[in-house]
């Protein structure tokens, strides 16, 4: 089966949301979080993002994580990702419990794919005040796709992770992930890099989104978001380029990427800890590229 193939698979197969330009939605993918060890690459970033969500859940934004939410390739147990991570899961659990939870797997946590899977690390988690297990996101979902159809123009926004476009890390990611497993982790220590990562090889990303504008240029130029390479991406309507995004990701050095949707405008936006005249740190957000109009990208 070809990229575009797959690609048109998950488009046909994807979980359908309608939304008016009064919806707002927060795009972010590639958390890959963690247990905390040293290749815990989602540590670092922690603060701004767990700053940055509850701004969004505080402003009523509904969040849709592109995939590889969870790094299940170095870690075997999720018991150990929500160990080390259990105040982001209870801040996930409140936008679920809103109804405003949309999660899309991706190659490192395509076991989400398994129902039986999800509904066995997200069922219930043990509440140490309580001293006994409470429930965490029981009826929790994962999609390989969501395609968010606005009810007032018929516009289409189709979201994926994007892997559908790398045979390895979507055909092949049960390989890739004994090689990082086994292979990769622990050398990471010392700086090695993962050749089995798009984000971390400049060619593969290239090929990857070469692939993926090919799906768009061949599929009426419907707006595709996806994350995977861990590469920004945002085209502006007077270019009259492809309509290709890209979220990026929350485990960049020293801030998280995203995409924000919001009064029927589009923009691309980083989080980030910066230093204020009287010399405090603080979390602030950026524009890295302007609101643009929905409507705008035909």
């Amino acid at each position: 089966m070809s990229s575009q193939t797959r690609l048109t698979r998950a488009y046909q197969k994807a979980l359908r949301i309608k939304f008016t330009n009064s919806d707002k939605f927060i795009l972010f993918s590639d958390c890959h979080r963690g247990d905390g060890s040293f290749a815990d690459d989602f540590a670092n970033n922690r603060n701004i993002y767990m700053h940055a969500l509850n701004q969004y859940y505080k402003n009523d934004f509904q969040y849709v994580e592109l995939g590889d939410g969870d790094e299940l390739w170095e870690n075997l147990f999720f018991k150990d990702i929500i160990e080390a991570n259990k105040n982001v899961f209870l801040l996930l659990k409140k936008f679920y419990d809103k109804k405003r939870l949309h999660m899309i797997y991706g190659n490192h946590d395509m076991v989400y794919r398994n129902p039986t899977i999800v509904k066995r690390n997200f069922s219930e988690y043990f509440d140490t005040t309580a001293g006994k297990n409470l429930p965490l996101m029981p009826s929790l979902t994962f999609n390989e796709a969501i395609v968010l159809e606005n009810s007032e123009t018929g516009q289409e926004l189709f979201l994926t992770h994007g892997h559908q476009a790398d045979f390895m890390n979507y055909v092949g990611w049960k390989f890739n992930r004994f090689f990082v497993r086994v292979l990769w982790k622990p050398l990471q220590v010392w700086g090695i890099k993962d050749p089995t990562s798009p984000a971390k090889n400049y060619i593969e990303s290239e090929k990857v989104e070469r692939r993926i504008k090919k799906w768009i240029a061949d599929n009426g130029n419907i707006i595709t978001i996806i994350g995977h390479t861990h590469r920004p991406h945002f085209p502006k309507p007077s270019e009259n380029l492809l309509n290709f995004f890209n979220d990026g990701s929350c485990v960049h050095p020293r801030n998280i990427t995203g995409i924000e949707i919001e009064n029927g405008r589009i923009s691309l936006i980083k989080w980030l800890i910066e230093t204020n005249d009287d010399g405090v740190l603080q979390i602030v957000k950026e524009y890295i590229e302007t609101p643009q109009q929905l409507s705008a990208y035909q």
